[in-house]
């Protein structure tokens, strides 16, 4: 087959046998992904990304030679055929030739790279390329998914929604994040809040609509002292997610907050937004507007201006909706509970608080003392049930072990104290932020710590001493160890955080 001279040079050569073994290798590993099922994230990168590069490559350098090739022969041409532009002539076959191969193969690059392209574009939004190809980085994050109420739902459908615009700003962040990963150049742990994420108005309530009226919730949570016969103490909550009756919608309750005829605006702490120091309150429909300031957080002068001024949304509250790390007493609470950890083992709780409540370098030297403690703990203190129940303790050792491993991670210095989370206000201070009874506004109004303002407690105490609420009215709180009165003068993380 007779082809033009330019095409016959060593650029052009290397050229066409770069995007040919490129295009080869990228058709086998397609058809090995697609007919076996196999693979992996790195599998998808070389094929929708790395060979392309070097089949576009390759594409690029067969014209490069051509260029040059002529450029060398036209120095020994006289100047009237050296001055002369190329001439189509389909009378020539080689004209003919590389025509036809010109055309078939740009329409066949055309139509593969439309696929290509397509298939590419599916794999950056997929949740393997994003939990699993940064194994190390992003373990935590993907770890901590699959163990969330959104575990079908795909993290670009949070992270970047809908839109061309808010696409492009992802891929344009993820580029500083690939430079992070490729020279170690990224933070442990990975900061948060992420202030560039879109508005939970635009993702969020795509599907949760904050118009839709929400039933409240009853919650039975199920804990265990940590003492000798790890006891079990029990609490039933109605939350008040809404009101009482659905004709009332958004109301009161707790979803008030989100109610569209209501902006809550705050300034916090830009580290965490753990720190609230001032709240504004605007009624839409009337312009009644409130400031609250807490006069035992005062800001310093020239800072108030550099906190962000947030408008409150479903972030705000459920902040680790995803990607929630569980604090050592809520898992080994969840483990006793599924029977993984036997309650017959006596001083069960203490000893796993214990052997958790340390920090370790690495996964691997955790699992190795958190097996070791527990084996002298009853080596030492019950020997014979050391022999009698060897298997039960090798199953709590292993559930110990499995609950660190789903909610802390040494190696990027991921727990739960380092991504607190805000619902609630147990571990951290979450709804006393603002619900704090400090809180004032200049006409004497202040904002409630009262608890009966998001649930009621109808049952509460231990399996067969349960005081229980009449109707729907709430009981007051009994603290399951007897400290008085000081639950009502602290916040509950003031004592609950330093357990960890």
């Amino acid at each position: 087959m007779k082809l033009p001279q330019s095409l016959r040079n060593w650029t052009s050569f290397l050229g066409a046998a770069l995007a040919s073994v490129s295009l080869l290798i990228i058709v086998f590993l397609f058809i090995v992904s697609m007919i076996f099922d196999a693979g992996s994230s790195y599998l998808g990168i070389f094929i929708y990304i790395v060979l392309p590069v070097f089949l576009v490559m390759g594409l690029l350098l067969i014209p490069l030679g051509m260029v040059i090739s002529r450029r060398k022969r036209r120095k020994t041409l006289p100047p009237e055929e050296a001055a002369a532009w190329p001439r189509i002539d389909f009378n020539n076959p080689a004209v003919r030739n590389a025509t036809l191969i010109f055309g078939v193969g740009t329409t066949v690059f055309i139509i593969l790279s439309a696929i290509g392209s397509y298939e590419a574009f599916h794999y950056t939004e997929s949740v393997e390329f994003c939990g699993k190809l940064c194994h190390k980085v992003m373990e935590p994050e993907y770890v901590a998914y699959h163990q969330s109420s959104h575990e079908r739902v795909k993290c670009v459908e949070c992270h970047v929604g809908t839109g061309a615009s808010w696409y492009v700003k992802s891929k344009l962040s993820g580029l500083y994040q690939v430079y992070s990963v490729t020279f170690n150049k990224y933070p442990r742990p990975i900061p948060t809040p992420i202030h560039n994420l879109r508005p939970a108005r635009e993702t969020c309530e795509q599907c949760h609509w904050t118009e839709k009226f929400y039933d409240r919730k009853m919650k039975m949570k199920r804990s265990y002292l940590a003492d000798g016969e790890t006891t079990e103490w029990d609490i039933n909550l109605l939350m008040k997610t809404s009101a009482t009756y659905s004709a009332l919608g958004l109301q009161e309750g707790i979803h008030w907050h989100i109610n569209p005829d209501v902006k809550i605006e705050y300034r916090a702490d830009p580290a965490n937004r753990g720190n609230i120091p001032w709240v504004r309150y605007t009624n839409r429909k009337t312009g009644e507007s409130h400031i609250y300031q807490d006069p035992a957080n005062p800001v310093a002068a020239g800072e108030f201006e550099k906190m962000e001024l947030r408008t409150m949304d479903c972030m705000d509250c459920h902040n680790r909706p995803s990607h929630n790390y569980q604090p050592p007493q809520n898992f080994i609470d969840d483990a006793i509970t599924a029977g993984t950890i036997s309650r017959t083992l006596p001083d069960i709780k203490v000893v796993a608080m214990e052997a958790l409540g340390e920090d370790y370098p690495s996964k691997d030297s955790a699992f190795a003392a958190i097996a070791a403690k527990v084996n002298e703990y009853y080596g030492i203190m019950y020997e014979e049930l050391l022999k009698t129940n060897k298997k039960e303790i090798d199953q709590a050792i292993a559930a110990i072990q499995n609950g660190y491993a789903r909610n802390i991670f040494p190696e990027m210095k991921v727990k739960w104290s380092e991504y607190p989370q805000h619902l609630g206000h147990l571990e951290t201070n979450g709804c006393y932020r603002c619900h704090n009874d400090r809180h004032q506004s200049d006409n004497g109004r202040t904002i409630s710590r009262d608890c009966k303002l998001c649930h009621h407690i109808l049952g509460q105490g231990k399996p067969g001493e349960m005081e229980y609420a009449s109707s729907f009215e709430s009981l007051e709180f009994q603290h399951p160890v007897d400290i008085g009165d000081a639950w009502k003068n602290k916040f509950c993380s003031e004592c609950h955080f330093k357990l960890y």
